[in-house]
């Protein structure tokens, strides 16, 4: 995975525009403020700027005071601090407010002097004469005219903790930016790196050179991964410490012990966080109709508020498929499927030479776990792209159009289906944990199911779907036989049961399709359907009901069959009696598809043959069996 990271960072590298520095003594770093320099090193004005990007000098703080050449925090800068941030206003918690002062203000006066140290060992270069004058020659004139109450007078606290470039009066360039001061910090650097090859060169773990030196040197930080509150400076893939150095070994130190040169370390860190931050603003439409920008990932997914998937291919190219796993369209998989199907997608796989990745991240406090990750061709993915959406697809009944069509569910709707709702029914609990790790899994089973490796969705989820169709009944109560699809088996946990069913228990025996069985019906199946029947001559028999048969003997039905349907046998010929009293032509046709679905049963001895429980398979095919029928019960209601 670093490696592929690696090959992103330095692909990206090399897409910068012609005469753009790139070394790996410069990162690139976010503008939020302005100074302003007059030629004699006066004070102009300093003002904020909407987040430009610039490259600056690579710098990695840990615990130490480091200052950045000519680019930095207004600590280092100006020698002020935002006493309204939140680290200040801990220390007031902590020491009192005037302990924090004395603190804070003797924290960034080191931290300028560190900042005009840095500007004074350029002295011969040209250009930068203004801003030695500002904080040396002139400064009463020049950072003597800037103050702690001017700093938060002027900047917004949105902006404070951001970096601040300098520029000279009627200059367009901010003075970081001259050649010379570029030129100056990469002969530092590669000075400094001569030092670190002295002492013998090793061959790098990722790209099996020794062109760089491999040493213990604290990698940079990634920013952007979800997890617990992320630290101001962001979290480390790799980091080697802790208590007694436990994870070192061969007598190396530190980040030594990962064998990576410098050179892969920066390239990995700036291909991750470009798949972390990378994207545009889109214009949507909210649900009052209102238009407006809504930042939109390209390589990015997000699932839940702990995790977040990333994807690249080798080339950087991009993926429309991806598109289709949020928002499916009915005609575009089935070109795709069909266009997959007219050809041999797999048969290139060893002459393809794109390859598509995908790692999954979440954070914790200072570090980055990485739960997956995924390498496959190109080729491979698009086929699991389309197989995916094959073993998805599930009839829903629309009622908008009074027509059964082919429903395809946005992976993390399938999701959602398996996170618990709070006790009002309309809102899920973003606390549950299940929704991340639920699409995680969906996430490998629709890219990476392929005719050499399998990707079975584990069992557990069939679990959890069927706990929340058993529990999602809401509070709002059926006003119509309808309306109970609203909770309990919707139409996506049925497809994600027909998901974990068909590629983890079926063994040739049975195949469940988008509206019914292909082969022998399993016996959990019929009940499943029975169920849906003994429903519907309920509600033709009493109407609607606050409880009916669902909302009592559901659960009750799926988990233990043998003394539920022995109950509801008997419940449903009461039923009967009523239906065929009041509406005897109904009570033919309906003991007519009862006993089109029993076909092949004994109904007087089928309480008796079911087993006393059902398994956790078994209770997945009741529950696609009674969705199945409810479908087909909805349609077939709509074309009397």
């Amino acid at each position: 995975m670093i490696k592929e990271l690696s090959e992103l960072g330095k692909t990206l590298r090399a897409g910068k525009a012609d005469g753009a520095w790139v070394h790996d003594a410069l990162k690139e770093e976010a503008i939020s403020m302005v100074l302003t320099i007059r030629s004699d090193g006066g004070f102009a004005s300093l003002l904020p700027i909407e987040n430009k990007r610039t490259m600056a000098e690579a710098i990695q703080r840990t615990s130490e005071k480091k200052a950045r050449l000519l680019l930095d925090n207004c600590g280092y800068t100006l020698g002020v601090y935002d006493s309204d941030g939140p680290a200040f206003k801990k220390k007031v918690k902590d020491k009192g407010e005037q302990k924090a002062i004395e603190i804070f203000e003797k924290d960034v006066a080191e931290k300028r002097k560190l900042f005009v140290g840095r500007i004074m060992e350029l002295q011969n270069i040209d250009g930068l004469e203004p801003v030695i004058k500002f904080y040396e020659e002139n400064s009463s004139q020049g950072i003597g005219k800037m103050s702690q109450e001017y700093f938060l007078k002027t900047i917004s606290k949105k902006a404070r903790a951001g970096n601040i470039a300098i520029l000279i009066s009627g200059g367009n360039q901010f003075v970081h930016e001259l050649d010379t001061v570029y030129s100056e910090i990469i002969n530092r650097y590669e000075s400094i790196q001569s030092k670190m090859f002295s002492t013998g060169s090793k061959k790098c773990s990722v790209c099996l050179k020794s062109s760089f030196p491999v040493g213990d040197y604290p990698h940079f930080p990634i920013k952007g991964v979800p997890g617990d509150k992320e630290p101001a400076g962001g979290r480390k893939l790799i980091s080697y410490n802790g208590d007694n150095n436990p994870f070192e070994s061969y007598e190396m130190t530190g980040n030594e012990n990962c064998m990576i040169c410098n050179n892969c370390a920066k390239t990995y860190v700036e291909g991750l966080n470009w798949l972390l931050s990378a994207g545009n603003e889109i214009q949507v439409t909210d649900k009052k109709g209102k238009s407006k920008p809504q930042f939109r990932y390209t390589n990015r997914k997000n699932f839940g508020t702990d995790t977040a998937m990333v994807f690249w291919t080798r080339n950087n190219q991009a993926l429309d498929e991806i598109d289709l796993l949020d928002a499916p369209s009915s005609d575009e998989v089935a070109v795709m499927v069909e266009s997959l199907a007219a050809g041999n997608a797999t048969g290139h796989r060893y002459l393809e030479p794109e390859r598509f990745y995908s790692c999954t991240l979440s954070g914790a406090a200072a570090r980055i776990a990485v739960r997956d990750w995924v390498e496959t061709s190109l080729g491979e993915f698009r086929a699991s792209i389309a197989q995916w959406f094959q073993d998805i697809a599930i009839t829903s009944y629309d009622f908008d159009r009074k027509r059964s069509v082919i429903y395809y569910a946005p992976l993390y709707a399938l999701a959602k289906s398996c996170q618990r709702r709070l006790m009002d029914a309309k809102k899920f609990d973003d606390d549950d944990t299940a929704l991340s790790k639920v699409a995680s899994n969906l996430w490998r089973a629709a890219i990476f199911n392929n005719i050499r490796q399998s990707s079975p969705v584990p069992v557990w989820i069939l679990s959890k779907a069927l706990q929340r169709a058993k529990g999602d009944k809401g509070s709002d109560k059926a006003k119509s036989l309808a309306q109970f699809s609203k909770y309990g088996v919707t139409a996506e946990r049925a497809a994600l049961i027909k998901l974990i069913l068909n590629r983890n228990f079926t063994g040739g025996a049975y195949m469940i399709t988008e509206s019914g069985v292909q082969g022998e019906r399993p016996i959990a199946y019929i009940c499943g359907q029975i169920f849906a029947k003994m429903e519907s001559i309920q509600y033709a028999a009493l109407g609607e009901r606050n409880a009916g048969i669902r909302e009592k003997y559901f659960t009750y039905a799926m988990t233990t069959p043998a003394p539920a349907f022995g109950r509801l046998f008997n419940l449903s010929s009461k039923h009967f009696s009523k239906i065929k009293h009041e509406k005897p032509g109904l009570a033919v046709n309906l003991d007519k598809e009862l006993q089109e679905l029993c076909y092949g049963i004994d109904l007087e001895k089928f309480p008796q043959v079911l087993p006393t429980m059902f398994r956790l398979e078994e209770q997945g095919q009741f529950a696609i069996g009674y969705y199945h029928q409810k479908q087909k019960q909805f349609a077939d209601s709509n074309t009397k």
